[in-house]
């Protein structure tokens, strides 16, 4: 197989309020080199639970303990991230994501484009982070 699915789901499951029903997974890794996570926010990956509801930060916090998780479960890690995508629902939000997102990065420097949404899947997310690493030899 030329791509390894890591944590498979169905939306049904996580979004039971909408009838959606699409197979998806948190990470590819593809052909064993790259790896692509699904962006991540402020939700537990165990029990799909929102986490921090109305905290920016925490939400932040989350994201980058799913992302170093998921690295980890593809044979990755934090430092070989290559790309990011910030996505926040409030231009004022700008700063406190990025400080929590710098602390986990730090010394890493990939490379990051931000983005201001109007929303997200549901109204309680108010971040978020999705990443492209690498699997070193």
């Amino acid at each position: 197989m030329a791509h390894t699915r890591i944590r498979k789901f169905n939306t049904r499951d996580t979004y039971p309020e909408q009838q959606i029903d699409n197979d998806l997974c948190q990470a590819v890794v593809a052909r064993g080199t790259m790896v692509f996570l699904r962006g991540q926010i402020g939700q537990d990956l165990d029990t799909s639970e929102s986490v921090c509801i109305g905290d920016v930060k925490g939400q932040t916090e989350q994201a980058m303990k799913n992302i170093d998780m998921l690295l980890k479960e593809a044979g990755s890690r934090l430092e070989h991230i290559c790309k990011l995508t910030i996505y926040i629902s409030d231009p004022r939000f700008r700063e406190d994501v990025y400080r929590v997102v710098g602390k986990w990065l730090k010394g890493v420097y990939p490379v990051s484009t931000g983005i201001v949404v109007s929303a997200f899947a549901r109204p309680e997310y108010l971040v978020e982070v999705d990443a492209t690493a690498v699997i070193p030899d």
